[in-house]
């Protein structure tokens, strides 16, 4: 999903909260002019109305429950549309069911604190504002769209009816930009959609002209090999419906052109999901680096008294930055506490290659490891020297579960259904980290890192956290 769509789908609460409160007190100023509907004198009587810090008091709570009001009823989705139309309808049946709501609590309160008319003119200003507040957001996200910013690069693979049409209704959309199609017998444009070329091409065309989603129309293409290639590339996966014998547990579907497509998410780490993950991983990684400043402190002392060398992992033994592979392939700059003598990382590639206990796999890891230094061993052991990694997350590079961020050197060796794993942000522990430390298989690690981002949920990250405590602590009594 594109940042503008999050960032346009999230603007739309605070705008909506603003026209409530503004519908409210326009409202209020509006009940002091009696003669303000035609043939319909209203007698007011200032002594009873409401006092404005009152009145204000219940107007926030109120725009607050319609805030609430239309998140239950999927008013902010982040994933743009163009139904405007619908939008509104929507806006005033919950306007009304709010109008609603409020009297049925005055009635059970037994009072009612200002004007009925006063009630009356905020539903109807309400239902304005919000309806041009909603309007007036689409416009701004449509104008980002003309000049490129949101929209998504579709690439379609089939040349067929279901291409053509699709391509007639999306090319109108602001939002989809259709840069070509590929099908192994098509070598002339098909109602003005480009030929890219074939289907074995797929990955170096995906790259090459930047996709973020596939269409498939083709039922005889192996959709394996496509779901592989969008996956190795972070590309969005949609099919037509007869394609169902493909297997995925986030599925969506919508209707284009009168005909259904059915979208596969690769994680529920889009658009809420990924909201609530990193308010979550900023709030814990800034309270973490604060309380557990003294742990640094303590740390970075023992780290100089025992060898020579930094407090922090952060060269190579050629004086390079220490890397990471992050979310899609991206290098980050990575913080660890040094727990080694220093200029000895190459040596696990050299004459202690020999030790690596995992050679069938990308990783390395050295059996009784005589690089690393005594504080290096407690630090390790009580996972101390992974804390500085908190940074990272602060940085918004990395989670505070997730997949293991692994070396350059390491992803170059994945093979294609490994890099699913770099669908989403590395974390400091995860499903693999818990379920064996760094004695798991590679294989079954990945397996694990694929089934925590194709069923992340805000209780199995708590869930993860709490297990790495349990599995610490059973670290360090052992």
């Amino acid at each position: 999903m594109k940042r503008s769509e999050i960032a346009f789908g999230l603007a739309r609460i605070p705008v909506d909260f603003a026209m409530a409160i503004s519908a409210s007190l326009i409202a209020y100023r509006l009940r002091t002019f009696p003669n303000l509907i035609p043939g319909l004198k209203l007698d007011l009587d200032l002594a009873q109305f409401q006092p404005l810090p009152e009145y204000l008091k219940f107007s926030i709570a109120a725009a607050i429950g319609l805030v609430v009001l239309f998140g239950f009823n999927k008013m902010y989705t982040l994933k743009t549309t163009y139904r405007i139309t619908k939008e509104v309808r929507r806006v005033f049946m919950l306007n009304s069911a709010w109008l609603m709501f409020i009297i049925a609590y005055f009635f059970v309160m037994r009072e009612f604190p200002f004007s009925r008319l006063v009630l009356v003119y905020t539903w109807v200003l309400s239902i304005i504002l919000i309806a041009f507040g909603r309007i007036l957001t689409k416009i701004v996200q449509r104008e980002f769209l003309k000049i490129g910013i949101g929209q998504r690069r579709v690439l379609f693979i089939g040349n067929n009816t279901l291409t053509r049409d699709l391509f007639k209704k999306l090319r109108k959309n602001p939002i989809y930009k259709c840069i070509g199609v590929i099908d192994n017998n098509l070598r002339k444009e098909i109602a003005g959609l480009k030929p890219l070329g074939k289907i074995n091409e797929l990955t170096k065309i995906l790259k090459r002209y930047k996709i973020d989603e596939i269409i498939q129309t083709k039922s005889e293409v192996s959709e394996k090999e496509i779901l592989d290639s969008c996956q190795e590339n972070h590309v969005g996966y949609s099919f037509v419906p007869d394609l169902l014998e493909v297997h995925r547990t986030n599925v969506s579907v919508e209707m284009q052109a009168g005909i259904p497509l059915i979208t596969l998410r690769p994680t529920p780490l889009e658009g809420w999901g990924r909201i609530i993950k990193r308010g979550c991983d900023l709030s814990v990684s800034l309270a973490g680096l604060i309380l557990l400043s003294p742990v640094f402190l303590v740390t970075a002392i023992a780290i100089k008294l025992d060898s020579k060398g930094p407090v922090f992992f952060k060269y190579l033994d050629d004086g390079s930055r220490v890397k990471r592979v992050g979310q899609y392939g991206d290098l980050f700059n990575f913080y660890k506490f040094r727990s080694m003598e220093p200029g000895t990382h190459n040596l696990r590639y050299t004459c202690l290659a020999t030790k690596n206990q995992r050679k069938d796999s990308p990783l390395v890891k050295i059996k009784d490891d005589p690089r690393i230094t005594k504080v290096g061993k407690f630090i390790r052991k009580t996972s101390i020297d992974e804390l500085p990694q908190l940074w990272n997350v602060l940085k918004g590079e990395m989670s505070l579960a997730g997949p293991r961020p692994h070396l350059p050197e390491e992803v170059e060796k994945y093979q294609k259904h490994h890099k699913f794993v770099l669908t989403i942000k590395p974390g400091i522990t995860g499903l693999a980290q818990i379920s064996g430390r760094s004695d798991l298989d590679f294989e079954e690690e990945v397996r694990l890192d694929t089934y925590y981002i194709e069923h992340w949920s805000p209780w199995l990250d708590l869930k993860i956290i709490l297990k790495t405590f349990i599995v610490l602590l059973k670290g360090y009594k052992e």
